[in-house]
């Protein structure tokens, strides 16, 4: 285990020991009108739409304003974000609407819905942005002058690309109202809108640790891992069309959806994230290595992508075959790269221990979140299926990662777990989490088998 040396504050920045009443003294003019937009526009929604909601939809609702805006409180970033995904959405809104009212064929005859807005439109924009924002931190990485700039657009194209991504979500939610009675719903109920949601999420949070750490030498790793995802929804809406927006099968037809999703999704991206700056604490640490047996187990991480087309056999059989072997051969690639790259790499990265400080507090959050994930779907499971565990595939295969990441964070605070071992465990974190999330669905079936690859 590697003994690390420096030393480093590793609060983040803008903390301090005031109390309730500081903290809301230093509430800007924008901060309280922000609030006040916010819960504005909470009464509109339910004055125009609380008739059609239940309960549980009042109660989500209510309960969203006052935690967004303690949320934009916190972290400011999110009152831009909110405000300009706000007026883009509402304004596709209104280009939808013809002179008999809602109209979804205007989506091919309105220019900037047809390019810019609609549901797919944005998605699709936000998916070309992810691959540029990733390319700009690896520019900023590597290059021998100018790397601050680069990674500072790069942080910036993320931003955009988030937005877009929930532009994308809150029109394709609007969208699939207008199809028809019943057909409504939340768009997290299929791999296309989770992968979107997974992008999205798992960017956010990097941005999150990015504006806290005030270092943006982690995006380079961290944005890969939102690409690959960007990669396999760019394959999966051309092969599979993923992007129409079906109705849900009863057993979806549930507002603990609403919240299961969103808090497994949490997990997984936060649990990614750590694997990613994993890779990196795992780079940095090997920078000075020249002997091959002790750089081997990083490059099998590489070989092993070169056996993706036999994993995706189903797709490769099918269309798409060839789209696997150009994006695992690149994939393989990348990590060669960055393995011939390392020492310069390494340079430029944050600190050993900021690197792993980072990945706990990721695999942290994200073991709480996928724990009150279970909890919710354990409950949602009684409702559906009248019990709260069957021992489905995909039940034990989130107790496992459960699990992993419950071993790992008690190693951690029990027996001070850190470095090699820590961030290695990391890694095989991801590689259970995605067979969790993606290899269940391919290879077992039971009562989440939803969706085929």
């Amino acid at each position: 285990m590697t003994t690390v040396t420096e030393t480093i504050d590793l609060q983040p920045a803008g903390r301090d020991a005031h109390g309730w009443r500081g903290w809301l003294a230093r509430r800007s003019l924008w901060d309280w009108l922000y609030a006040l937009l916010v819960l504005v526009g909470t009464g509109v929604a339910f004055a125009i739409y609380g008739a059609r909601m239940d309960g549980y939809e009042r109660a989500i609702l209510a309960g969203t304003a006052p935690s967004l805006v303690a949320l934009a409180w916190f972290w400011r970033p999110v009152q831009p974000l909110t405000v300009v995904v706000a007026a883009l959405s509402l304004l596709a809104i209104g280009l939808y609407q013809g002179d008999a009212g809602a109209d979804l064929g205007r989506s091919e005859q309105v220019f900037w819905l047809k390019y810019f807005l609609s549901s797919q439109s944005a998605i699709l924009w936000m998916s070309v942005l992810f691959f540029m924002s990733t390319v700009f931190y690896w520019i900023g990485l590597l290059a021998p002058r100018g790397g601050d700039a680069a990674e500072r657009l790069g942080s910036r194209i993320a931003w955009a690309a988030v937005a877009l991504a929930l532009v994308g979500t809150m029109v394709r939610w609007y969208e699939s109202h207008q199809l028809g009675p019943g057909i409504g719903h939340i768009p997290v109920s299929n791999l296309y809108e989770v992968f979107v949601l997974f992008a999205w999420l798992t960017a956010v949070y990097y941005l999150y640790y990015e504006d806290r750490y005030q270092t943006r030498r982690m995006g380079a790793f961290a944005m890969l891992i939102v690409s690959a995802a960007v990669g396999f929804l760019l394959w999966y809406t051309v092969v599979r069309e993923a992007h129409q927006i079906q109705p849900l099968v009863p057993a979806l037809q549930s507002w603990w959806m609403k919240l299961h999703v969103p808090a497994n999704f949490i997990g997984y991206g936060t649990f990614a994230i750590a694997a990613m700056l994993a890779f990196a604490y795992l780079i940095k640490q090997s920078a000075a290595e020249t002997r091959w047996w002790k750089l081997a187990p990083l490059w099998a991480l590489g070989i092993v992508l070169c056996f993706e087309p036999l994993v995706f056999r189903q797709g490769a059989a099918e269309r798409g075959g060839s789209y696997w072997f150009i994006y695992f051969g690149v994939s393989a690639l990348i990590v060669g790269g960055i393995l011939a790259a390392r020492r310069r790499i390494a340079e430029r990265l944050p600190s050993l221990q900021v690197l792993d400080d980072v990945m706990y507090k990721a695999i942290a959050v994200g073991f709480a979140f996928f724990t009150i994930a279970t909890v919710l779907g354990a409950l949602w499971a009684a409702e559906a299926w009248g019990g709260y565990w069957s021992w489905d595939p995909k039940e034990t295969w989130a107790l496992i990662v459960w699990l992993n990441y419950a071993a790992w964070l008690h190693m951690r605070l029990i027996k001070g777990l850190r470095g090699t071992v820590a961030a290695w465990w990391a890694l095989v974190g991801l590689a259970i989490t995605t067979f969790a999330f993606l290899g269940v669905n391919m290879f077992l079936s039971g009562l989440h088998s939803y969706g085929g690859l």
